[in-house]
């Protein structure tokens, strides 16, 4: 078996992975981000893009070789 993590993958890999990610946590979460930076002033697509990386290791990879 092969346990690969998310560094190993080639840069373009990793940059489509991080774009659905995006897409994963703006769906599911886009409202509650939207709130938090109104109320902290803080920078929407910051936001998005620190919780896609948290959210890409909670994803199970699979691979076919």
């Amino acid at each position: 078996m092969v346990h690969l993590n998310f560094t190993d993958l080639s840069e373009e890999a990793q940059n489509r992975l991080l774009e659905i990610s995006k897409k994963d946590v703006e769906r599911q979460f886009g409202d509650s981000i939207r709130k938090y930076v109104k109320e902290n002033y803080g920078c929407f697509e910051t936001m998005i893009e620190q919780e896609a990386m948290r959210n890409l290791y909670t994803y199970k990879f699979v691979f076919n070789i």
